[in-house]
């Protein structure tokens, strides 16, 4: 016979059988337990930044924040200070060391995977986020326990170009060659890079997407998609890209849009070394430093080189919330022949009154 769980007294709670950490993503429980090695038992910290990590809204953003808090988790415990005891002036000596921290790099000649810290040091964009990640913490570990600060609160960001985009673009000419290349790699391949440049997706919201997010609304075929934040949007799939997804699909009608052959989501440094790849092969000049995102840049770059382009339509197709963030890729931007001087002043030319002669 099955022994039964007692039943609790009035008054009396039931004994606990679950814990809040039951329900975490795997990135959290395995940062925590990460963290917990370094830290005595029963200290609060590691599930404090477990539940922190734990609450982002996507995978990508999940893992991008594990790597980044990492970085500041060392550099405290190395100065001999407990995180949660880390005050202003210690969070700026360390913003001042990223400045000349090198990053990590994989190691020629070294086993799968392995890594050592000779890159070179964050640019500006990569601090700015870093330090932001672990503001964030801090202002989560606040709200948790009731007391305390964010010692990121005052350290200054790097001054960041608003009007202008790091990564390197390709022309349309190169564009058209890397799909020709993952074409001939095979449908998954196609049908995959085809996807982030026709509908302007980012990487994760690619490899998130499943099979039964494909629809039709209003006579267009789409693509219900996660965007960065958790929040969904359908988009357009154009017919070729359509055609492609079908011929990858071949039929299957459930599933990760973009799967492995035992049906698992493709992997992000897969994804990566495969652009590289192919855009070798494709002639690409830089093709070792492209990655998957320059496909979405090229993207919205090329559509706002069309002669008819109309930000605000752009700013949509990229899933810009700040047509600023947009205007980035314009190559147009600052052109003269592009000032609308001239088509105003054309307009109103017939209603100006006739210059007068010069006089000799």
């Amino acid at each position: 016979m099955t022994e039964l769980v007692p039943r609790a007294r009035p008054g009396q709670l039931a004994a606990r059988t679950r814990s809040a950490a039951d329900d975490w993503p795997p990135e959290a429980l395995d940062f925590a337990a990460e963290l917990a090695e370094h830290y005595p038992a029963g200290d609060p910290y590691p599930g404090l930044v477990g539940a922190w990590i734990a609450r982002q809204k996507t995978k990508n953003t999940r893992l991008t924040y594990v790597r980044q808090y990492r970085v500041w988790d060392t550099y405290a415990r190395t100065t001999g200070t407990h995180p949660l005891d880390a005050r202003f002036p210690l969070a700026e000596a360390f913003s001042r060391h990223l400045e000349t921290a090198p990053t990590m790099a994989p190691v020629k000649g070294g086993f799968r995977g392995e890594k050592a810290p000779t890159g070179p040091p964050r640019s500006d964009a990569a601090r700015a986020n870093l330090l932001s990640a672990c503001s964030s913490f801090y202002k989560y570990a606040v709200r948790a326990r009731g007391d305390g600060a964010d010692p990121f609160d005052l350290v200054a960001r790097p001054e960041l170009d608003q009007d202008g985009s790091a990564t390197q673009g390709s022309t349309e000419e190169e564009s058209a060659r890397l799909l020709a290349a993952a074409y001939e790699d095979g449908p998954r391949s196609y049908a995959l890079l085809l996807s982030v440049y026709s509908i302007a997706l980012r990487l994760d919201s690619a490899l998130g997407a499943q099979v039964e997010d494909l629809g039709h609304d209003k006579g267009h075929r789409i693509l219900n998609v996660r965007l960065k934040g958790g929040r969904r949007k359908p988009k357009v799939v154009p017919p070729s890209t359509g055609h492609a997804i079908d011929v990858y699909l071949n039929g299957r009608t459930t599933g990760p849009l973009f799967q492995t052959r035992n049906g698992r989501p493709l992997d992000s440094t897969y994804v990566w070394r495969l652009v590289r790849r192919l855009a070798a092969k494709a002639g690409i000049a830089n093709a070792a430093t492209f990655h998957p995102h320059v496909l979405k840049h090229d993207a919205v770059t090329h559509a706002l080189d069309a002669p008819d382009a109309k930000l605000h339509h752009v700013q949509d197709f990229a899933d810009h919330k700040d047509p600023r963030t947009t205007r980035r890729y314009d190559r147009r931007r600052g052109r003269l022949d592009n000032s609308p001087g001239y088509r105003i002043a054309a307009r109103i030319a017939d209603r100006l009154p006739a210059e007068a002669d010069e006089e000799d």
